[in-house]
Order: structure tokens, then C-alpha cells, then sequence
């Protein structure tokens, strides 16, 4: 190495972001659409109309399967604080930050483990399961909080309407991004890198 060269590397530096510029367009996408889906509420419970779904988590959970929890995460928080800023409801936006943690978190861990069908569906049992536990915390804790002033606004409610609004909108969404994930993930997901000794690695060596 001459001297023009090393001095050349010595102002090199490692790129130390975590997410690729690739990542971080497709989680931009990701969360241009979750916020629009955040906009298209549709009541599943009859007589309750403050219990609405909407498919914004979707997005979020395709990202934490793509990239891992922390971008999924991400990509709810962004998109539940766009729609908070918009609509002004920075409570409604607490909750959906909260709901995305609970849902993308347990899936996204469960799925990055072995990267199967088997423990993308496992993994999405698991994330609605905690998701609806999540929504009594929530509820419990910020909505008294800041909503109902008193639990006996709300518990009430809990066994005919949170819980089995909570169970369904969490199915719809694993629904959504397994569909969705399936038929993204090629284009979305990272490239992995060739194993020793396969075939496009060997080519190589023998172009050299």
C-alpha cells in the first residue's frame, strides 16, 4: 500500500447506522402507509363506537418481520404519532404506541429466531395474544388516566367489547401481514449473504 492510498483509508469511515438506506426508505413507505391506514376505521363491535379498526399495525409488524422488532416498532410509534398530530388525540396516540410494542415486539423476536411459516404464525399467535392483554393494561392505566377519570367506566366493557375487539383486531392484522409479507418479503427484505463454499462464492475464486 503506498502512502497515497493509506492516507486515503486512514479518512474512511465505517458506516455505524443500524438500518441500510434500503431499510430506511421501505420503513418511510411503511409508515407513509400505516399512517393512511390509520385513517380507515371501521367499528367491529356494535354499540361501541369508540372501539374502531384500522390496519396500521399491519405495515409496522411486515417491517419488524423484514428488519426486526425495533424497526417494526418504530414504524407503528411513527405513524401513531403522525395520526396524533393530525387529529390532535396524543392519548389515542399513547395507546397506539403502546399497542404496536405489544403486538410487533413478541412476533417480530419469535420470527427472528428461525425465519419459517411455522414461527411467523407462532410468533403472530403470540403478538395478539399480548397485544389484547396489552389493550387491558392500557386501558386500565392511560385510558382512567386521561379518558374515563374512574375503572368503573371501563370495566364493564372488558369482557363483552375491549377483550374481543382487541382478539379480532389482532387477527386481522397477523391475517394482513402474512399475505402481505408474503408476497413483499423478496423485495423488502435484506439479501443474505452467500455461505462459504456455495456456488456464487466458488464462481468467484474461479473468476480471480
Amino acid at each position: 500500500m503506498n502512502a497515497q492510498t493509506k492516507r486515503a483509508a486512514d479518512f474512511q469511515f465505517k458506516n455505524t447506522n443500524r438500518w441500510s438506506t434500503k431499510q430506511l426508505v421501505t420503513m418511510a413507505l411503511m409508515c407513509a402507509i400505516a399512517s393512511l391506514l390509520s385513517f380507515v376505521q371501521i367499528p367491529l363491535i356494535p354499540g361501541v363506537t369508540f372501539l374502531t379498526y384500522d390496519a396500521s399495525l399491519m405495515p409496522a409488524m411486515v417491517c419488524g418481520f423484514a428488519f426486526g422488532p425495533g424497526a417494526g416498532i418504530t414504524v407503528g410509534a411513527v405513524a401513531a404519532i403522525i395520526h396524533g398530530l393530525i387529529l390532535g388525540e396524543w392519548v389515542g396516540s399513547l395507546m397506539n404506541i403502546c399497542a404496536a410494542i405489544f403486538f410487533v415486539l413478541p412476533a417480530a423476536l419469535v420470527y427472528r429466531a428461525k425465519r419459517t411459516l411455522p414461527f411467523a404464525i407462532g410468533g403472530l399467535v403470540l403478538g395478539v395474544i399480548t397485544a389484547a392483554l396489552g389493550a387491558i393494561l392500557s386501558n386500565l392505566t392511560i385510558g382512567v388516566w386521561f379518558w374515563y377519570g374512574t375503572p368503573d367506566a371501563i370495566l364493564p366493557l372488558m369482557l363483552p367489547a375491549v377483550i374481543p375487539f382487541n382478539l379480532a383486531k389482532g387477527a386481522l392484522n397477523a391475517v394482513l401481514t402474512v399475505i402481505v409479507y408474503k408476497a413483499v418479503s423478496n423485495l423488502i427484505a435484506p439479501e443474505k449473504a452467500p455461505a462459504k463454499g456455495s456456488a456464487p462464492e466458488k464462481a468467484s475464486a474461479k473468476a480471480q
